[in-house]
């Protein structure tokens, strides 16, 4: 079977152990976007938390190559470690002679000086059947709250690109999130959306009981976007006040029970959601 160097925006080897050039001429691909996403967490002060980076919308021909940063604000947190997702375990590690111990296809950085996370994927096997294709956590960051933080504090998990040259030695600084693969001789590249996500040092204090999707109001859209959140979590995600909202039942977690009961509220069969 034919192999090649999957290009799109790989790091260079003195970031991430990776070699990797880009020659190819890129090509978008016309209305497919992948969406990346961070989920909501709370820590207490000098504890550690844990913070899903996940992908979702995924076209059908699949991701070959994706490299991305996630950055966050170091007064607040610190990054400890990082591990690969389930959906980066599609097979290709046994099977890309690219890949060994010391030049995994799944690879990071951790800068906690600048609050920089850098994160990348890739295979060069060219059959599509080793590409990422599933939704869902493609990594964990895990880390701890400032001991000094201050209740309340947030701190963004936003998405920008890695900085890096566009290839080793270009002296061209890229600029963009990449996700793609190699058609032929063809760089493609999808487009992303990205969902920022935070932890949040303390307690989330609820707001208005029942408003899971926080828009000021509690009705059969809250129901739904739990039932959602529940269904598939890594596209539908609760923010952490809209969690504390959700949970009307009060049993500390978010279940079918709280978006049943916000139902039963709207349609008066009963007077109050606590």
């Amino acid at each position: 079977m034919k192999t090649k160097k999957i290009v799109v925006g790989a790091i260079a080897a003195s970031m991430l152990s990776l070699s990797v050039c880009s020659v190819a001429p890129a090509v978008f691909a016309a209305g497919e976007t992948v969406q990346i996403s961070a989920s909501e967490e709370t820590a207490k002060a000098g504890e550690e938390f844990t913070v899903k980076i996940s992908l979702a919308d995924i076209p059908s021909t699949g991701i070959a190559g994706i490299d991305f940063a996630v950055k966050f604000d170091n007064t607040i947190l610190s990054i400890d470690s990082v591990k690969a997702g389930t959906i980066t375990e599609t097979g290709a590690s046994g099977k890309d002679p690219s890949s060994s111990d010391s030049a995994p296809l799944f690879d990071y950085t951790i800068d906690n000086n600048n609050g920089i996370v850098g994160l990348v994927w890739n295979t060069m096997l060219e059959e599509s059947t080793y590409w990422i294709k599933n939704d869902g956590v493609f990594c964990t960051l895990s880390g701890k709250a400032s001991g000094s933080a201050a209740n309340g504090a947030v701190s963004k998990i936003e998405f920008v690109p890695f900085t890096r040259e566009t290839r080793p030695g270009s002296g061209s600084n890229n600029d963009a999130i990449s996700i793609g693969y190699l058609d032929g001789d063809a760089q493609v590249e999808y487009g992303s959306s990205l969902k920022s996500g935070s932890v949040t040092v303390g307690t989330p204090i609820a707001g208005l009981r029942g408003d899971a999707n926080e828009d000021g109001t509690v009705n059969m859209a809250d129901a739904v976007f739990i039932m959602q959140s529940i269904g598939n979590p890594d596209k539908y995600k609760l923010s952490a006040t809209g969690e504390a909202n959700a949970d009307v039942d009060g049993s500390g977690d978010v279940t079918n029970k709280d978006a049943l009961r916000i139902q039963q509220y709207k349609l008066n069969l009963i007077t109050e959601l606590d």
